[in-house]
């Protein structure tokens, strides 16, 4: 992986940035710092001003793993282009069907997980999480809810920082959500930041899309060719955004 902030790589933003370029982030550990309480997550607010200028510039997005209407509310003001929640899916097709569906994968994931201290399955209209950041054994407690998760009909699995995500097949993910918002707004190409591996269905597609791909903190086993050391480097990238990586 390169630093996308490196010298050897202003040329790379500049290619990019002079184009009509989408540009899109994942929220959590992306645009705000992660937090032990979720509900306390906030874009600072030099990266709120900063991602208000990019926005005026070029088309932006945010792609997150939060419901959306929570998305919503947490970058209200910023004139964005799209917002999605739920990895992508959110706003879903048929809504409904998909409801009782996760209701049912609710219902047995209580019938069937044992009750562990620290896990909480959060409910997410549209999908399960199933979050043991609070956990002991982490490990184990890992193994029995892939375990679990993996005998529910219709899921797709998809790891998280001590998340275990649940979401149904066929709804599509970050990737699909970005390349085809691009595609509507007529953008030639694409940039997308983000921090885990729930965004790598999107770091995956610049091998055949023209997309570049970024992850927040190097990762060996990231799809992402370029990488900001830390979060806090986000408001370094979105200034050079601003002034065309100049």
């Amino acid at each position: 992986m390169k630093d996308i902030l490196g010298d050897k790589q202003r040329p790379v933003l500049e290619a990019f940035l002079g184009q009509r370029v989408l540009v899109a982030f994942d929220f959590d550990g992306t645009l705000a710092p992660i937090v032990s309480d979720p509900e306390a997550a906030a874009l600072p607010a030099k990266t709120r001003r900063l991602l208000e200028r990019v926005a005026a510039i070029h088309p932006c997005a945010v792609i997150s793993g939060r419901v959306r209407r929570d998305v919503l509310a947490r970058v209200s003001g910023i004139p964005l282009r799209a917002v999605f929640g739920n990895h992508g899916i959110e706003p879903v097709r048929n809504p409904r069907a998909v409801r009782r569906l996760v209701k049912a994968w609710k219902y047995r994931l209580a019938a069937h997980l044992p009750s562990i201290a620290g896990v909480v399955v959060e409910d997410k209209d549209v999908s399960l999480a199933l979050h043991y950041r609070n956990a002991r054994r982490r490990g184990v407690v890992r193994r029995i809810m892939l375990d679990a998760a993996s005998k529910l009909g219709g899921a797709r699995i998809v790891e998280g920082k001590m998340v275990v995500n649940v979401l149904p097949t066929g709804t599509g993910n970050k990737g699909t959500a970005l390349m085809g918002l691009c595609r509507r707004l007529g953008c030639e190409s694409a940039i997308y930041v983000g921090d885990d591996d729930n965004d790598e269905d999107v770091f995956a597609l610049a091998a055949q899309e023209r997309l570049l791909g970024i992850r927040v903190g190097r990762s060996p086993k990231s799809k992402a060719e370029y990488f900001l050391s830390r979060q806090t480097a986000l408001n370094k990238l979105l200034t050079r955004l601003v002034h065309r990586a100049g």
